[in-house]
């Protein structure tokens, strides 16, 4: 969808011209002729950027944009006009004006304004909803457990070094969420975040995403790629997953660790690196050293220092302020009077086990969002599993089997729910798609 633009000028010639160069461009192109007009199609048609002639009767350019930052819009303005001098300018930039051009102006010259305006406003707003849903997801760092304090404690700590960190825990504890906290914590806050998660991708397809590739390195590669590991120099890199690299690229990671540099696929040079490095699996990776799964060297490079996020079933007294949380979350811009929940109701949530910790509480109360009257959540708001109080790990079972047994229900209900399609139930259960044909393939989900 193209960039749509407001150009706002009393003179009929000059918006045509104006129009038909920015359509030529590919823009999208609306028009004003004076400045109340202006202000009525900047609130009907969201321009993502306005063109404001600074001479107009009535209502003049300037007074349109101050009227704009009144109304606390951040709309990118270009001002323009046939009379500059430096004071109209320095006035139009002092009141948030992103360009201040006079006439005559070349083609190529507004086309390039327009494009660094859009550039810089996208990039602003990309880092404001960075900014929040960072804020939104540190929320969920903290609790009131014990447990969750001392991780956190043990988090804090690490951020303020370079040493390397492993998370354990089960699937849904939120593991990539205390990584970027971590990031967040330490000095590198400024530079790159960058995850990788190793399930889904090919041996090859993960080393070429980890360490880049030559050109004309294998059949496909018709250009030099940058590496995720590269692209977080000066920041922090997060292998997600890490029990599931395969033994040629563990062996490749080790030589990373020990020396901070490495070779593109298809390269023969080194290049060095400033990375701090955070790892976390559900796996446990002493056992995996001693079935030979993992390489002994390579774990001990990434255990120094971790830290264990226990699951939900261990911390109870984080459910009702998660429930909150979330609730809030779900019910934000849509249209509901949910508000609340039952006593009995959230009994049977602190009462419940969660094998899918804190992403199954989310989808448990999105559901119950979409699917409730309001005000108040209800037992027959909650899934038949939570409301009966059922077990989801019998005596009878392993705690592995009971485990499967859980998420094996979770996917089939999802896959029901959205008649069999795949990326949807991945959306409603909170997973990467490629993540969830494998969990569907291993636990043999019809």
């Amino acid at each position: 969808m193209s960039d749509t633009i407001l150009i706002v000028d009393d003179e009929p010639s000059n918006r045509n011209i104006l129009s038909q160069e920015l359509i030529h461009e590919g823009y999208s192109v609306v028009a004003a002729s004076d400045g109340r007009e202006a202000l009525s199609k900047v609130e009907s048609s969201r321009p993502d950027l306005i063109i404001l002639d600074y001479m107009m009767p009535d209502l003049s350019g300037l007074e349109v944009l101050k009227e704009l930052r009144k109304r606390e819009n951040d709309t990118p303005v270009v001002m323009i006009t046939a009379y500059g001098t430096m004071e109209r300018a320095v006035e139009a930039m002092k009141e948030g004006a992103f360009d201040f051009i006079t006439r005559p102006f070349e083609p190529d010259h507004i086309a390039l304004v327009v494009r660094k305006a859009l550039e810089q406003q996208r990039l602003k707003r990309g880092v404001e909803i960075l900014s929040e849903e960072v804020e939104e997801r540190y929320r969920l760092v903290v609790g009131e457990s014990a447990a969750m304090k001392m991780a956190v404690e043990l988090a804090k700590k690490a951020a303020g070094s370079n040493a390397t960190v492993l998370l354990l825990g089960e699937s849904g504890t939120g593991k990539e969420i205390f990584a970027r906290a971590i990031h967040n914590w330490s000095e590198r806050k400024d530079r790159p975040f960058i995850a990788i998660n190793s399930v889904g991708l090919s041996k090859d397809l993960l080393e070429s995403e980890l360490f880049g590739h030559e050109q004309g390195a294998f059949t496909g590669a018709h250009r030099r790629k940058t590496g995720k590991i590269e692209l977080a120099h000066g920041g922090t890199i997060f292998f997600d997953e890490i029990g599931d690299v395969s033994a040629e690229l563990q062996a490749k990671l080790l030589r990373f660790l020990q020396e901070r540099e490495f070779e593109r696929v298809g390269g023969v040079t080194p290049i060095s690196v400033d990375v701090r490095i955070i790892a976390a699996t559900n796996r446990n990776l002493e056992r995996s050293v001693k079935e030979g799964r993992f390489r002994a060297d390579l774990y001990y490079r990434l255990n120094v220092v971790a830290i264990h996020l226990p699951p939900l079933r261990e911390r109870r007294e984080d459910i009702a302020p998660l429930f909150q949380y979330f609730l809030r979350k779900h019910t934000a811009g849509i249209r509901t009077n949910i508000t609340a929940i039952s006593k009995e109701a959230q009994a049977k949530l602190e009462a419940y086990d969660w094998p899918g910790n804190v992403r199954e509480l989310a989808n448990v109360i999105e559901r119950a969002v979409v699917l409730g009257s309001g005000p108040t959540i209800t037992l027959e708001d909650l899934p038949g599993r939570i409301a009966a109080g059922r077990t989801i790990t019998p005596a009878s079972q392993s705690y592995r089997e009971g485990l499967n047994s859980a998420r094996k229900e979770l996917i089939s209900k999802a896959l029901a729910t959205t008649r069999g399609n795949r990326a949807a139930a991945a959306k409603i259960l909170g997973l990467e798609a490629k993540y969830l044909f494998k969990l569907i393939k291993s636990l043999e989900i019809e």
